[in-house]
């Protein structure tokens, strides 16, 4: 029952919805990183519910480093990060309640019936922000090392944002928005089209955009430890996570060769590329430019509309509708959760590139 990832830097996650605390144990860190508690405050802010757009479930994350950390940077043994569960409503969620789209079936089959099945146990979304609080650090050290990482609604029920323009302007615009999309118009459409399937006690989902900037070439492997096969192992760890495409993605399909290759050329003195359709990999190994990939996220599960289920106690066909607090929609939530799996990612592919002390420490 393996739940860690990594293998020079390391994050294992553990807890449930409603038990007493999530948390995450990141290791393999250098000694020296500066840790700062307001940006994993801020990065916490950013994945909290916001209004009727998200889940009336709030949380305060009122999170505490309990090893790892001294005097305000890492020791290098592991650290922890514990989360308390304080706004818990278990009694929405009774023994024997299948819900569809959810993993509440699948955990029966796997756990025998000893899983924690309140509010999705630990397969809960509520988990991400164990991995958001461990991806601030994460984030942080790759900054100190000129590498950003930015993501945007780039579509919300079919409603599209603009693509990217200036990358490093917009990765810090986005940086420090809670409903992260370029354009203002598309926001305000994209929040009422939630607003609308709430009240028709539905949801919706939408695709995330993400850029990295900064990242140097030559990071990877090729065949199975990919930047893609290892980004794409863990942002489908992600719940509601369903598709992961880099590049032009499954739009190559439908390309030719002439259009889908990146010409090279040399600039200042380096090689570059006139295009990036591949996304900033050849090879499954880093090329220089900036890598480019997006997520699609499905419609959460949990909606008041009655649906089709089974009674497993009884093996008797049911119809149920979705008890306790949920969100229309996740997509604007689940960007801070992207960014901090990634750069726990491409911190674990950095330190086994260059070792555990990029970037160098204080």
């Amino acid at each position: 029952m393996k739940n860690t990832f990594g293998q020079s830097v390391s994050v294992t996650l553990f807890g449930e919805s409603h038990g007493p605390e999530i948390g995450a144990v990141l290791d393999g860190l250098a000694p020296g990183i500066p840790v700062d508690e307001d940006f994993i405050r801020h990065q916490l802010t950013l994945r909290r519910p916001v209004g009727a757009i998200s889940t009336p479930r709030a949380e305060a994350d009122e999170f505490r480093i309990v090893s790892g950390v001294f005097e305000g940077k890492t020791t290098g043994t592991p650290l922890c990060i514990l989360i308390p569960n304080t706004n818990t409503h278990s009694k929405d969620y009774p023994r024997g309640m299948l819900r569809p789209g959810h993993a509440d079936f699948t955990a029966e089959c796997k756990y025998h019936g000893f899983q924690d099945f309140r509010g999705g146990g630990h397969f809960s979304g509520r988990l991400t922000a164990a991995l958001v609080a461990a991806g601030a650090i994460a984030i942080s050290s790759l900054r100190r090392g000129g590498i950003l990482i930015g993501t945007h609604i780039s579509a919300l029920a079919g409603i599209p944002d603009r693509a990217f323009g200036d990358l490093e302007a917009d990765l810090e615009q986005l940086n420090d928005q809670i409903f992260p999309v370029l354009d203002e118009n598309a926001a305000l459409r994209m929040q009422e089209r939630i607003r609308a399937a709430a009240r028709e006690g539905d949801s919706v989902g939408g695709i995330l955009e993400t850029a990295v900037t900064g990242l140097p070439a030559g990071i990877g492997e090729p065949w199975f430890d990919t930047v893609e096969s290892l980004l794409a192992h863990a942002l489908f760890g992600i719940p509601a996570v369903k598709g992961v495409e880099f590049g032009e993605g499954f739009g190559f399909a439908a390309m030719t060769g002439s259009r889908a290759n990146d010409g090279l050329f040399v600039r200042d003195g380096k090689i570059a590329m006139r295009t990036n359709h591949n996304g900033g990999i050849n090879g499954g190994i880093t090329n220089g430019m900036p890598l480019l990939f997006r997520c699609a996220v499905k419609p959460t599960p949990s909606i008041s509309k009655e649906q089709e289920s089974v009674d497993p106690a009884t093996m008797q066909s049911r119809t149920l509708s979705a008890q306790g607090r949920h969100d229309p929609a996740i997509v604007h939530r689940a960007r801070v959760v992207v960014d901090s799996v990634t750069a726990l990612v491409l911190c674990d592919l950095m330190a086994l590139r260059y070792g555990t002390d990029f970037p160098d420490v204080e």
